[in-house]
C-alpha cells in the first residue's frame, strides 16, 4: 500500500538538458568521493545520477549496469563511462571514466613514492604493522560477501573448492581456472540452467524518482544506435591505441624489459578481472610477486591497503604495483627512480583500463539499440564462483605473511593476530567502514611499535 508518487500523480517534469561542462564537474567531483568498492561507489552513483539529478531512469541504469557487470574490468568505472557516453558522446564516455580514475592515480603515485622511499622509517613501518592484519581480515570479508552471494547450490560450491585446491595446491594459473570455469558455466547453463542463474545483486525495480533525462521512453540517441562503421573505427582506434605504445617499448627497451613486461602482463589482467579487483589479486600477485619479482609479498599486501584507502576502483592497486616495480628495478638508472616508478604506474594504469573503454564504445551501441536481457550470464556465474576459492586463497596466503612473517620457522606474530581478529570482529560483527578499520589499526600498530 505503499505508493511514492500517492500524494502527486504528476510526475516531475525531466530536468533540463545537461551541457558537457555540466557533466565534466560532476564526474570530476565522483573522482575525489568514490570510496566504498564498487558497491559502494555503484550507490553514489544511483544515489547522484538516478535519485538526485535524475540524468537517466532506473531501468536505463539498471540495463547498463548489467552490462558492465558481465564485463572483464571495474564495473563501477564502466558504468560511469557507460553514462558519459550515452549522454555526450564518445568525449562524455572518455572522461568519464579518465576522472573516475585520474585523481586516485596522483594520489597513489605519491603515496607509493613515499612508502617506498620512508617505509623504512619507524612512523611508517608502525603504521602498516597495523595495517598489514587489517587487510588479511578485509580479503576474508571479501570471500564471505562475494561467496554468500555467488554460491547458492552445490554445483557452485563445488566451483568454488576445486578453484581454491587448483590455485592453493597445485599452483594452477589463474587464467586457465577463469577459462575452465567458464566453460564449466557455459556448457552448465545449457544441461541445468537452474543451477547457473545469476544471483544478482542488483535486481531491477520499478521504482521511479520522477521523470529523467534519458528516461525509459527516451529514443535512443542517434550515436547510441548501432553502426557497422562505427563499430570498425572503435576497434581499430582502440587497437592502435594499445598496439602503438607496445611497439614503442618493444623498439625502445625490447621485450624483455620491464616496462614491456608490465604492458603486457596488464593487459592480460585487465582482460581477466571477471568478478572485481579481488578476482584478478591472486593473478597479480602469481606475476608480479612470484614470476617477474617486481615485489614482495609484504608490500603487495601493504598496497592493498594503500588501494583500500584512496577513492577510485579497488583495481588500482596496479598503480602501486607499477610504481613499486619500476623504481626498485631501476629502469631509468640510479639517479631517476621517482621517474621510472611514475612512468611505470602510469603505463600499467594505462594498460589496464584500456580495455574497459573499448568494451564500452565497441558493447554500447549493441545493448542500448537491443534493450533485451543478456543471455551471457551462466559462465560468468561459474567464474564468480571460481573467485571466491581463488579470493579464499589469497587470504591465506596473506595470513601466513603477516602472522608468520620469517617463515614456520620463525615466531608466531600474536599482536597481529589480535589485530586481525579485532579488524574481523569490526568487520563482520558491527559492518564497520573498511577505511575506519584500517586506520583504527594503522594507529594500534603505530603505538604498538614505539611502545615495544
Amino acid at each position: 500500500m505503499n505508493h511514492p508518487q500517492s500524494q502527486s500523480e504528476t510526475p516531475a517534469p525531466a530536468p533540463a538538458e545537461v551541457s558537457f561542462w555540466q557533466a565534466f564537474r560532476f564526474w570530476l567531483k565522483l573522482g575525489f568521493i568514490s570510496f566504498g568498492g564498487p558497491a559502494g561507489q555503484i550507490a553514489i552513483m544511483h544515489e547522484e545520477l538516478v535519485e538526485r539529478r535524475r540524468w537517466i531512469s532506473e531501468r536505463r541504469f539498471l540495463h547498463a549496469l548489467n552490462y558492465c557487470m558481465v564485463l572483464p574490468g571495474p564495473e563501477a568505472q564502466q558504468l560511469a563511462t557507460y553514462v558519459g557516453w550515452l549522454m555526450h558522446r564518445t568525449r562524455g564516455g572518455i572522461v568519464a571514466g579518465a576522472l573516475f580514475v585520474l585523481p586516485s592515480l596522483f594520489i597513489l603515485i605519491g603515496l607509493s613514492w613515499i612508502y617506498i622511499a620512508f617505509g623504512e622509517m619507524p612512523l611508517v613501518a608502525g603504521l602498516f604493522y597495523g595495517i598489514k592484519p587489517a587487510v588479511t581480515a578485509i580479503v576474508v570479508q571479501a570471500a564471505h560477501r562475494i561467496g554468500s552471494r555467488a554460491l547458492k547450490n552445490s554445483a557452485l560450491w563445488a566451483i568454488a573448492a576445486a578453484s581454491f585446491v587448483a590455485i592453493f595446491a597445485l599452483d594452477v594459473p589463474f587464467p586457465a581456472i577463469v577459462a575452465a570455469a567458464a566453460a564449466i558455466g557455459y556448457f552448465g547453463g545449457r544441461i541445468a540452467p537452474d543451477k547457473f542463474k545469476t544471483g544478482g545483486g542488483h535486481g531491477k525495480t520499478d521504482k521511479s524518482f520522477g521523470r529523467a533525462l534519458i528516461d525509459d521512453d527516451t529514443p535512443t540517441p542517434e550515436h547510441a544506435i548501432f553502426n557497422g562503421a562505427r563499430l570498425l573505427k572503435v576497434a581499430l582506434v582502440g587497437s592502435l591505441l594499445w598496439l602503438l605504445p607496445m611497439a614503442l617499448l618493444t623498439a625502445t627497451f625490447g621485450w624483455a624489459h620491464t616496462l614491456t613486461q608490465m604492458g603486457w602482463f596488464f593487459t592480460k589482467a585487465a582482460l581477466l578481472t571477471f568478478g572485481g579487483a579481488y578476482a584478478v589479486l591472486p593473478y597479480v600477485y602469481q606475476g608480479a610477486v612470484g614470476h617477474y619479482g617486481w615485489l614482495t609479498p609484504t608490500q603487495m599486501i601493504d598496497g592493498l591497503a594503500l588501494g583500500e584507502t584512496t577513492p577510485g576502483p579497488l583495481i588500482m592497486v596496479v598503480t602501486f604495483v607499477g610504481f613499486v616495480g619500476g623504481y626498485v628495478k631501476a629502469v631509468f638508472g640510479p639517479d631517476s627512480l621517482f621517474l621510472a616508478g611514475a612512468t611505470a604506474a602510469l603505463l600499467v594504469t594505462w594498460f589496464t583500463f584500456l580495455p574497459s573503454f573499448i568494451f564500452i564504445l565497441l558493447g554500447g551501441p549493441f545493448i542500448e539499440t537491443t534493450h533485451n536481457d543478456l543471455k551471457f550470464t551462466a559462465p560468468l556465474t561459474a567464474i564468480t564462483a571460481a573467485v571466491v576459492g581463488v579470493i579464499l586463497n589469497l587470504a591465506l596466503f596473506f595470513g601466513y605473511h603477516v602472522l608468520w612473517p620469517k617463515g614456520f620457522a620463525g615466531g608466531f606474530e600474536w599482536l597481529s593476530a589480535l589485530i586481525a581478529l579485532g579488524a574481523a570482529v569490526a568487520l563482520f560483527r558491527y559492518k564497520a567502514n573498511v577505511i575506519h578499520v584500517i586506520a583504527a589499526c594503522a594507529v594500534i600498530g603505530f603505538l604498538a611499535r614505539g611502545l615495544a
